[in-house]
């Protein structure tokens, strides 16, 4: 049996109530989660730079050819040793983790060694707002009406980097973000009486009433 066969629907706990609709579900980018979650392109420009720079340490003391090569070559293979585990958990954790929305709720069901489901209704979203990062990939973060929190530790790597006081959970490097972003202001309209405060994130579309759902194109 697959480690998530007992949901009744693929990202659910348990089946939905009657007349709530699934608007959609997708998983993050692998590699853009491996880049920009756990950072293992800049720790692999980090050890490519030290490498680089003992190489022409070892050069200008007038170390043989092999002992350079030796000495850069052990910094790569530290940085590889570094990368590969954090790259696999990239992986693990995108194949993992489905994101849900209907028209009423979040859900984001998550973990490797051991899958948790966060059920995130409508009416506890305070804001949320959209990063672009490239190539349609973004983030989608959440902030949570001030009585309802998630712990960081059991979000991560779905939350808002550095938000711990008050976690935000985000549907992290989701495909086609901008649509996905769409998608959640319309139903958030049409399911909220107070209309929803965008979120102010770097480089970001805020999602929320002061930028109506027609007008995110």
């Amino acid at each position: 049996m697959r480690e998530h066969d007992h949901e009744p629907i693929p990202g659910l706990p348990e089946v939905l109530p009657a007349g709530e609709t699934i608007l959609w579900q997708g998983a993050p980018d692998r590699g853009a989660l491996a880049r920009r979650a756990l950072h293992v392109r800049t720790i692999g420009w980090y050890f490519a730079a030290l490498a680089a720079w003992r190489g022409l340490s070892l050069a200008s003391d007038g170390a043989a050819a092999g002992d350079i090569a030796a000495g850069a070559g052990l910094l790569l293979i530290l940085g590889a040793a570094a990368i590969i585990p954090l790259a696999l958990y990239a992986w693990a954790a995108a194949r993992s983790t489905l994101y849900t929305i209907t028209d009423r709720r979040v859900v984001i069901r998550a973990g490797v060694a051991l899958p948790m489901s966060f059920n995130i209704p409508f009416a506890a979203i305070e804001a949320a707002g959209l990063k672009l990062h490239g190539g349609g990939v973004g983030d989608i973060a959440l902030r949570l009406v001030p009585n309802q929190k998630i712990a960081y530790v059991l979000l991560w790597p779905h939350a808002r980097p550095w938000r711990f006081a008050r976690p935000e959970p985000m549907l992290r490097c989701i495909p086609e973000a901008e649509r996905v972003a769409q998608l959640l202001s319309r139903a958030l309209a049409a399911a909220t009486e107070a209309p929803v405060q965008p979120l102010e994130l770097p480089a970001d579309q805020p999602i929320g009433a002061e930028r109506p759902a027609a007008a995110m194109v």
